[in-house]
């Protein structure tokens, strides 16, 4: 069986700033690059700091989402860039505002820097079945397990 990676149609998102796709779909999986603060309105870095560009990727990721057919509850995992852990305290308040109830995992790492002088950078992983529109990881729970070992 042969998996793909398969670049996903994001009208919503800032332009890129190199050869990638924002986000690509392995299966039930999507693959969000790391997002800046860019607004796609104007394709800049947006001003205010490490506050407001964190506001911006995560309405970003939102908006990108959507245009997967999901929303912010698929997200299965969160990785967070920052130049300076100063900002984290600001940074876990405009997040927990994005994320609402749901805690998906996360990682944060200070960086010496990032790209277009952002402050902040965050990818994603979400888990939206194939052929489902709004699927939520957390709606898998209460299947049943499946089977890894058995007879071959």
């Amino acid at each position: 069986m042969s998996i793909f990676a398969l670049p996903q149609d994001t009208p919503s998102a800032p332009p890129v700033l190199g050869p990638y796709s924002h986000v690509v779909r392995v299966s039930d999986l999507l693959i969000f690059s790391g997002q800046l603060g860019i607004d796609p309105a104007t394709g800049s870095l947006v001003s205010g700091g490490t506050e407001a560009q964190a506001r911006q990727i995560l309405a970003n990721i939102a908006a990108m989402l959507e245009d997967c057919g999901g929303s912010m509850p698929v997200v299965a995992k969160a990785t967070i860039f920052l130049t300076d852990l100063g900002d984290f305290a600001a940074v876990n308040a405009v997040y927990a505002e994005a994320f609402g109830d749901h805690k998906p995992a996360r990682t944060t790492i200070q960086v010496a820097a990032l790209p277009a002088g952002a402050s902040i950078e965050i990818e994603i992983l979400a888990n939206l079945p194939i052929g489902t529109k709004g699927a939520s990881f957390l709606s898998q729970i209460a299947q049943p397990p499946q089977k890894f070992f058995g007879k071959r």
